[in-house]
């Protein structure tokens, strides 16, 4: 079975407002060894600023087609200026992934990959998300999650993601995990996990 293949990592992100925030080379950097170099269609999942949506594009080619899901407007619609000067095929879309949402013109085709970068750790039932989300990914298609271990909950990472709830969250979603961390600048570990989807083709979200 396809093993949760992680990663250590620094770690770049700007949880506390007075530190730099991570910049696309960095992502580029962080996430470089877990996503297949190879066009295809993406998703980011709560995307915010688009800092990994860019590195996708940077990862994947301008050819492939990339949604970048995230509930702040504004975000989004700078994140859709960025593309057009840059002729990326972004596909913006304003929804909170924890609800119901479509990704526009995927119809029946699936994903080749998604990811998580310091996003799930915002969403108390993870595990139902997560299923509910991998479901769009076709089968040996990639789910790259960036999450902390060893870390308390605090007003940046409400839900954490511990490596030890890995083995779970993956088996709920057609993946199997083997763990790899580094320490975290903010206390715990942080680490870049990615894996294949198993089984067979899946029901796309409803």
């Amino acid at each position: 079975m396809p093993a949760f293949r992680a990663t250590r990592v620094a770690d770049p992100f700007c949880e506390d407002p007075s530190r730099t925030p991570v910049n696309t080379a960095e992502a580029v950097g962080l996430i470089g060894g877990a996503v297949p170099r190879r066009a295809g269609t993406w998703a980011d999942l709560g995307a915010g600023d688009g800092t990994f949506t860019r590195a996708l594009v940077e990862l994947l080619g301008q050819s492939s087609r990339i949604f970048a899901v995230d509930r702040d407007a504004g975000a989004v619609a700078a994140l859709e200026r960025w593309a057009r000067t840059k002729g990326a095929n972004v596909v913006p879309v304003v929804a909170d992934f924890t609800g119901p949402f479509d990704l526009p013109g995927l119809d029946e085709t699936m994903l080749d990959g998604m990811i998580f970068a310091n996003a799930l750790h915002f969403v108390r039932d993870a595990d139902v998300v997560l299923t509910r989300l991998a479901a769009w990914v076709r089968p040996g298609g990639c789910v790259v999650l960036v999450e902390y271990d060893r870390r308390a909950a605090s007003r940046w990472v409400p839900y954490p993601i511990p490596a030890d709830r890995l083995p779970a969250l993956a088996a709920s979603a057609a993946m199997y995990y083997g763990p790899a961390t580094r320490p975290s600048a903010f206390g715990g570990n942080l680490y870049v996990a990615a894996a294949d989807r198993v089984g067979k083709t899946p029901s796309p979200p409803a």
